[in-house]
């Protein structure tokens, strides 16, 4: 159901963990005894959408300001820019541009040759 990305299945998990305990034990009708609540059930109870889905859809939105700011702006010259220097052995970390770039090609909105920071630009919607 939910991709290994960036975490989503400790994210998700997580989120279980807090509702199992927000929500409680269940009694079972044939037996009689106490039960944790399947995830089927935390699905059923709390109908908001999950949290991986909300963090990306806010990191696309972030996306979308970024993009449509100046580039005089420090905070698009910090999510844009590329650092200078060495980097440290291994593989290269993700960055907060590559995030997005997966979020777009996962939803569907970017293809070869696109850029986030273009479709913010040009009045695409995130």
């Amino acid at each position: 159901m939910i991709a290994d990305i960036e975490g989503g299945t400790r994210l998700r998990v997580f989120e279980n963990r807090v509702l199992r305990r927000v929500f409680g034990p269940k009694r079972d009708e044939l037996t009689g005894k106490w039960r944790k609540l399947h995830n089927e059930e935390l699905i059923d109870l709390y109908s908001l959408p999950n949290i991986v889905r909300v963090v990306k859809s806010r990191r696309m939105r972030l996306a979308g300001h970024v993009a449509r700011m100046g580039k005089g702006r420090s905070v698009h010259r910090v999510l844009v820019g590329k650092p200078e220097g060495k980097r440290p052995l291994g593989r290269p970390r993700r960055r907060w541009e590559d995030n997005i770039k997966m979020d777009l090609r996962e939803v569907g909105g970017m293809e070869t040759g696109w850029s986030w920071l273009k479709m913010g630009t040009d009045g695409g919607h995130l």
